[in-house]
Order: structure tokens, then C-alpha cells, then sequence
């Protein structure tokens, strides 16, 4: 487990996946639980396994296929992180942000993030979207922020401002589409927690008092890391699982991934449309 990577380590892997595409991408896609199959939509393929390349975060958990997919979409060129790696496997908050800081290297300008969680705002139904409109970094605030060390002064400043996280311009232009795709559209916030265990009904309870509408174990390390080094964000929940203030329902794993193959299709109409007019 690394703690810090240095540009030059940060280069290794830049290096190591140019010499296995023949794509230059300026849009990066990751997806989380369940919602990997997006990435067979891209066309033109070049596919890498993470085992292949330096220092990546191997995701150890089912639903995440641990591939780099790149090729086009939309006629655009795009990397896409078949799954991701989590805090809560044991990884670093470095290692998690590296495909991150890798993807900065590598010229891409924006990034999509997405992810499956639990439903905080009872209005929210498993299978809804939800596009982040700000975020709560649980984790970070106990001291594990992916920026921790070394500052990367090429990348971007010591303390970076995180008031407009989530690019206001990316939020209207996904919530327009999935009107027009008949795509009933929620924007919110996202809360952050470490895993691997689902949240206590108090959990929740408390995480709704302080504004959060969804709730997952991933995203926003990543949405830190891309903001520091001037990354444009859009961040997408698929809400998996109805909220549980009350304790009458058990969450499982194996429902997040269900809820996936609800949420892919929507995705998918989604990401298409704002690609078409980015």
C-alpha cells in the first residue's frame, strides 16, 4: 500500500497505457457497482486489465470488472474505469485517486463519476437517478482526504476550493436530457462513508438531519483528487436501495446489483445525450 505518489510514478502509468491505445481521450467515466456493463457501448475498444498497469487499485469486490475500456462514444473519445477500488478493501486514499491523477496526465477534462447508493430522501425509488449537486466528505473529514501528503504543486494548489465541486454546467445539461429522455431526474447530496458495513437506521436518521439524500462508499475521494487538478465534474447516483430510517428492511449486496441493471439503460441515455452535445 502506497501512501503518496510522486508525478514521475504518476507518469509511469500514463506511459505504460499510451503505449496500448491508439486513442487520446478527453472524457473519463467511471463506474461503480453493478453499472459496468456502460462500458460496452464503446466502440473502437482498447481494453486494459488494471493487473497491467503500475500502482493501480485492483477492486477485489463483484460487480466492479477491474478494466480500462477506451475507444468512442458518441464520436468522442473516452477512457472508462470498469469498476473502482474502495477505501474499505484496504487500498489508500492515494491508490484510489491515482486513476484519477492518471487520467489528468493523460489530458482527459472531464470527468463523469457514478455510483450505486442507498437512498437517504425517502421521495427516492431503487432504480432513480440522482445527479450530485454537492457532496459530504464524511471521510475526509476524519482525516483520510485523498489529498494528505505531498502537495502535487504541478497538479494543482495546497488548499484547493471545493464550493463548486460538481460543475453547475454539466448538472443542467444532464438533468435537461434525462427530461427529454423521459428520465424522471433528482439532483442532491451525496454522503460519503468508509464500508464496508451498510449504515445503522441511526446512520441514516443523522445523515438526514445534516442535508444528505443519498449515501455510498466511493466517488468522493475521486471528485476531490479531480477538482484539485482542475477537472470538470459530473456525478450520477443510482439509487439501489429505498431509505431505511426505520430498520424494517435489510440491504444487500446482491440488491445493489440488481438495481444496477435498472439503472445501466438509464445511464447509458444519459451520458450518450450529454456526449453529443459536449
Amino acid at each position: 500500500m502506497k501512501d503518496f505518489f510522486t508525478i514521475e510514478e504518476i507518469d509511469e502509468v500514463v506511459l505504460v497505457i499510451k503505449s496500448k491505445t491508439k486513442h487520446n481521450p478527453k472524457i473519463g467515466l467511471i463506474l461503480g457497482s453493478g453499472l459496468g456493463d456502460l462500458a460496452n457501448s464503446v466502440e473502437n475498444a482498447d481494453i486494459i486489465s488494471y493487473g497491467d498497469l503500475p500502482y493501480w487499485p485492483n477492486s477485489t469486490v463483484h460487480g466492479h470488472a477491474g478494466k480500462l475500456v477506451i475507444g468512442n462514444l458518441e464520436n468522442k473519445s473516452l477512457i472508462v474505469m470498469q469498476g473502482r477500488a474502495h477505501y474499505y478493501e484496504g487500498f489508500s486514499m492515494a491508490e484510489i485517486g491515482l486513476p484519477v491523477r492518471v487520467m489528468q496526465r493523460l489530458g482527459v477534462e472531464i470527468i463523469i463519476v457514478t455510483n450505486a447508493a442507498g437512498a437517504i430522501n425517502k421521495d427516492y425509488v431503487p432504480g432513480d437517478i440522482m445527479f450530485i449537486s454537492d457532496h459530504i466528505a464524511l471521510i475526509g473529514m476524519t482525516g483520510n482526504n485523498p489529498l494528505r501528503g505531498p502537495n502535487l504543486d504541478e497538479l494543482g494548489p495546497r488548499f484547493p476550493d471545493m464550493s463548486q465541486a460538481y460543475d453547475k454546467i454539466l448538472l443542467e445539461k444532464a438533468m435537461s436530457i434525462a427530461k427529454k429522455k423521459k428520465i424522471k431526474p433528482f439532483s442532491g447530496v451525496y454522503v460519503s462513508l468508509s464500508g464496508p458495513s451498510f449504515e445503522t437506521p441511526a446512520d441514516l436518521r443523522f445523515m438526514k438531519v445534516i442535508g444528505a439524500d443519498a449515501v455510498g462508499m466511493s466517488t468522493v475521494p475521486e471528485v476531490i483528487v479531480a477538482v484539485h487538478g482542475g477537472t470538470r465534474v459530473l456525478g450520477i447516483s443510482g439509487i439501489s436501495n429505498k431509505a431505511n430510517l426505520d430498520g424494517s428492511t435489510i440491504t444487500t449486496h446482491e440488491e445493489v446489483l440488481e438495481a444496477g441493471r435498472i439503472i445501466v439503460p438509464k445511464l447509458t441515455k444519459v451520458i450518450k445525450g450529454l456526449l453529443t452535445e459536449l
